[in-house]
């Protein structure tokens, strides 16, 4: 009885932290039948932008979530906004919008970027819910170098060699003994942190098949007829989970000099 009650604590949880991006999931889907019509002078993209800022609102009023990771969330969404500018650029068009917007910058609907801090979001909640802390955990100046360089690499790749094997080699180097302690119910367990990061990286690839299929975003090959996501994408997700988890870290909680992180 007490596993069936700390499962289920674990999958509330877990929803729990995911609220912003199962919000947003289920928005996409109700919205699509708006398509590319206008309403009230307004689209599809702009309404999701005013159902995003509402639902931010109310975690900060209801205490769901705290300013300081409201400022960490929104230093992501910015960075994630300057990177999706760049990669659906013309010359690039690594993906595209392909409905209007009233709000936007170029050729990126504003509501974009929340779809990025619903990541940050999801680690910043966990790292409460479950009181989650690191064991082993690499020293900040090595974890942001890692994390600098992905973010590079994103849009560095269509002109120098995408270096990304590198990047997921020198993370399986520093994270291979870290370990993450976190509690459900009365016991209090500990995994390695890799696996972890690969089955969230899953998650947001499933996530990212369901916002492709409600037309929220279309890769090239997308266009004329829906298919599933390549694999070749859990590698992205994988780093991008890497830059949300150093910056909410980094500013959220500390590490002692043996590499062991707790919230501040």
């Amino acid at each position: 009885m007490l596993l069936i009650k700390s499962l289920f604590d674990f999958s509330f949880k877990a929803a729990f932290a995911a609220l912003f991006g199962i919000l947003l999931l289920i928005a996409f889907a109700l919205t699509a039948p708006m398509g590319s019509h206008e309403y009230y002078g307004f689209f599809r993209y702009d309404y999701l932008l005013f159902y995003a800022l509402i639902i931010q609102a109310c975690l900060l009023y209801l205490k769901l979530e705290s300013w300081a990771e409201a400022k960490v969330i929104a230093l992501f969404h910015l960075m994630a906004m300057v990177m999706e500018v760049f990669l659906t650029h013309p010359q690039i068009a690594s993906w595209q919008y392909p409905q209007p917007a009233v709000f936007k910058i170029l050729t990126v609907p504003l509501f974009a970027g929340f779809m990025y801090s619903a990541v940050g979001s999801f680690f910043a909640r966990s790292l409460h819910l479950y009181r989650v802390s690191f064991e082993n955990l690499p020293n900040f100046a090595n974890m942001l170098s890692l994390a600098v360089l992905s973010y590079i690499n994103f849009m560095s790749k269509f002109f120098i060699p995408d270096y990304r094997n590198l990047l997921f080699i020198w993370s399986m180097i520093i994270f291979w003994k870290t370990k993450i302690h976190f509690e459900v119910q009365q016991y209090k367990l500990k995994l390695p942190m890799l696996p972890i990061l690969v089955i969230l990286a899953f998650i947001i690839w499933v996530a990212e098949n369901i916002s492709t299929f409600y037309k929220i975003w279309l890769y090239p090959s997308q266009v004329d007829a829906w298919h599933m996501v390549g694999w070749g994408k859990l590698g992205s997700w994988y780093l991008l989970l890497l830059l949300s988890m150093v910056l909410v870290l980094k500013i959220l909680g500390h590490r002692d000099i043996t590499g062991y992180w707790v919230l501040k």
